[in-house]
């Protein structure tokens, strides 16, 4: 089994793997391109984004600079705001759901190392997917560690790092992020 297949069924694999090595130089490149292009040509940027990701819904707001490892494990759903300076390492899969509101300086980290030093120092690593439902928000400067799943219509405060599922129809916030209250639903 390739290191790439490996990676695609959630298992532990080599990230200095050629293959994967190239697909994380393709990721880089069109970031490169996406994070240079003029903020005006909104067109070439959802050009860039569309070849860049998974699956890009309808009306896109993209705001560069954006960085991610491999690009074709994120997946977008329509009338999504990615603010500037966003970081998503895609070890494993990044869904977002209709509606997001990604705050800037955001980082969504799908990947892990091992605790065992020698294989971490290998190069070894693997992830655990990220899922946002419809209509969540997060503030600035938001971390969210892999493996968490945030329920729809969900807020979470700028500057939270979420490192465990956040239930539907709540705020949360902290280090690590706790739900504070509900959201009243009408």
């Amino acid at each position: 089994m390739s290191e790439m297949e490996k990676q695609m069924r959630g298992e532990e694999f080599w990230n200095r793997d050629a293959e994967i090595s190239e697909a994380k130089l393709r990721a880089r490149q069109l970031c490169q391109k996406l994070n240079n292009t003029p903020v005006e040509d909104a067109e070439q940027i959802k050009v860039i984004v569309s070849e860049l990701f998974a699956e890009c819904g309808e009306e896109l707001v993209m705001k560069p600079p954006f960085f991610c490892d491999f690009g074709y494990n994120i997946h977008l759903g329509k009338s999504v705001l990615i603010n500037y300076n966003c970081v998503f390492l895609d070890a494993a899969p990044i869904t977002l759901g209709d509606n997001c509101f990604i705050g800037p300086m955001t980082g969504m980290y799908t990947v892990n190392h091992p605790l065992d030093a020698e294989r971490r120092n290998d190069g070894y690593v693997y992830g655990k997917p990220i899922t946002l439902g419809k209509n969540v928000w997060l503030g600035g400067g938001c971390t969210i560690l892999s493996g968490v799943t945030i329920g729809d219509n969900s807020v979470i405060g700028a500057g939270s790092v979420v490192t465990k599922d956040i239930p539907a129809n709540v705020i949360a916030a902290g280090n690590p992020a706790r739900v504070i209250r509900e959201i009243p639903q009408e």
